[in-house]
C-alpha cells in the first residue's frame, strides 16, 4: 500500500485537525490540570468526538460504526497527541473496541451502542507491575455458580476511576508465563467488590489501582473463549500499541512545531537563533527522525488492517521508534527554549511530560526494541 493518506483519510485528517485544535488545544488540557479535574478530560468532549463520528471509527457499519481501520484510526490520535488532549480515545475506542471486536454479538450490542454515543468509558485492567509485562499476568478468574469470581490487583488503569466497564484479563488456568489459560471479562464499575484508588500520572491523567475482592462475573462477561484470552488480548494490545505510537508521533510533532516557531523568534547576538547553523542541524535530523516514526506508524497500521501476519513486529518496531524521537523531540524542544523551557508558563514542558506517560503505556522502547530482537532469534 501506498505510504501516504488517501483522499478520504486526508479528509479525516482536516476534519480531526481542525476540531481538535479548535475544542481541545493545549490550554484545555492546562485548565483540566489546574482545576485537578477528577476524572482527567471532560465527558461533554467526549460526546463531541461521538458527534463528531470519532468513536466509531473502528466499530463496523454492522455495528452502526463507520468501518474504518487502524490507519484512520491514527490520524485521529496524531491530533490528540499534536494537541495533547486528554481524552478516553485510545483506551476506549482503539484498545477497547478491538477487544471487543473479538467477542461475541451479545457484547456488542450491549458496550457499542454506549461508545458510539459517547456516553460510555472502557478501562484496561491488563497491568499488574511497574513495567508492562502481559505475558506476567496472575490474577486469579475461579469459576462460581454459573460464571467466575475475580480476585487481585491491576495497576496503571488509565481512567480507571471514571471508567463505566473495565476489560480484565485473568487467569482460569496455567500460571504467570503461560500462553494459554487467560480469559478476558467485562467487568462493570458498580461490580461488588470492586474498588478503585485514583492517582495523577505525570501528565496530569488519572489512573487507577483496581482491586478485585471476590468479584462475580457471569459467564456471558467473557470475551471470546474462557483459556483462549491470549488472541484478544493480543487484538487489544496490537491496536493500543499502534495507537499510543501514533499518539506519540502527534506529541513529538507538537513539540517540533513549537521549538521552530520559537527558533524564529526568540533573538540572541542580534540574530534570529534559528539562523544558528547548529541549531539549524538538530532541527533538520528531528524532522528526519520524526518522519521516519510517522512511517514505521503508518506500516504498521496497514499491517493490522490487512491482517498481515507481520503486523506483530511492525507494531513493535512502530512504538520503539516513536517512543525514541519523540523522546528527542522533547529534549530538544526543552533545551532550545533555554531556560524558560523549564517553567510552567510554557507549553514544551506540557510534551516532555506526556511523552514520558505515554512511552511507559504498552511498553517503553527498550521493552519493544527487545521484543523486535527476539522475534529474530537475538
Amino acid at each position: 500500500m501506498p505510504m501516504y493518506l488517501n483522499e478520504d483519510q486526508a479528509m479525516l485528517q482536516d476534519s480531526a485537525r481542525e476540531f481538535i485544535a479548535g475544542e481541545a488545544p493545549v490550554s484545555h488540557l492546562r485548565a483540566l490540570r489546574d482545576e485537578n479535574c477528577k476524572d482527567g478530560f471532560r465527558h461533554a468532549l467526549w460526546k463531541q468526538f461521538a458527534e463528531m463520528g470519532f468513536t466509531g471509527i473502528l466499530i463496523s457499519e454492522e455495528d452502526d460504526g463507520l468501518g474504518l481501520g487502524h490507519v484512520e484510526a491514527g490520524i485521529v490520535l496524531e491530533e490528540i497527541g499534536r494537541n495533547l488532549t486528554p481524552s478516553p480515545f485510545l483506551t476506549t475506542s482503539v484498545a477497547g473496541v478491538s477487544a471487543l471486536n473479538a467477542g461475541g454479538k451479545a457484547l456488542r450490542e450491549k458496550y457499542f451502542p454506549g461508545i458510539l454515543s459517547g456516553d460510555t468509558v472502557l478501562g484496561l485492567a491488563i497491568e499488574e507491575r511497574a513495567k508492562h509485562r502481559p505475558d506476567q499476568i496472575a490474577m486469579a478468574a475461579e469459576r462460581s455458580g454459573n460464571g467466575f469470581k475475580l480476585n487481585g490487583k491491576k495497576t496503571f488503569v488509565i481512567h480507571g476511576a471514571s471508567a463505566d466497564a473495565l476489560i480484565v484479563a485473568a487467569r482460569t488456568a496455567g500460571s504467570a508465563g503461560d500462553s494459554e489459560g487467560l480469559t478476558l471479562f467485562m467487568v462493570d464499575k458498580d461490580a461488588a467488590g470492586l474498588s478503585t484508588e485514583a492517582t495523577r500520572l505525570v501528565d496530569s491523567s488519572v489512573a487507577a489501582a483496581v482491586t478485585f475482592d471476590n468479584v462475580e462475573v457471569d459467564a456471558d462477561a467473557v470475551i471470546g473463549e474462557v483459556d483462549q484470552g491470549q488472541d484478544v488480548l493480543d487484538a487489544l494490545l496490537h491496536a493500543g500499541r499502534a495507537g499510543s505510537a501514533a499518539e506519540l508521533v502527534g506529541v513529538g510533532s507538537g513539540a517540533m512545531d513549537m521549538t521552530v516557531d520559537y527558533l524564529k523568534q526568540r533573538k540572541q547576538f542580534g540574530k534570529l537563533i534559528g539562523e544558528f547553523q547548529a541549531l539549524q542541524h538538530r532541527t533538520s535530523h528531528l524532522y528526519s527522525e520524526m518522519e521516519i516514526a510517522r512511517a514505521a506508524v503508518m506500516k504498521a497500521q496497514q499491517l493490522l488492517d490487512q491482517g498481515n501476519e507481520g503486523a506483530d513486529v511492525m507494531v513493535s518496531v512502530a512504538k520503539a521508534k516513536a517512543g525514541r524521537t519523540t523522546g528527542l523531540a522533547v529534549r530538544e524542544g526543552v533545551q532550545m527554549h533555554g531556560g524558560i523551557g523549564m517553567t510552567d508558563e510554557y507549553d514544551i514542558g506540557f510534551y516532555m511530560k506526556r511523552d514520558r506517560a505515554l512511552n511507559e503505556f504498552m511498553g517503553d522502547a527498550n521493552y519493544h526494541a527487545n521484543r523486535v530482537a527476539r522475534m529474530h532469534g537475538y
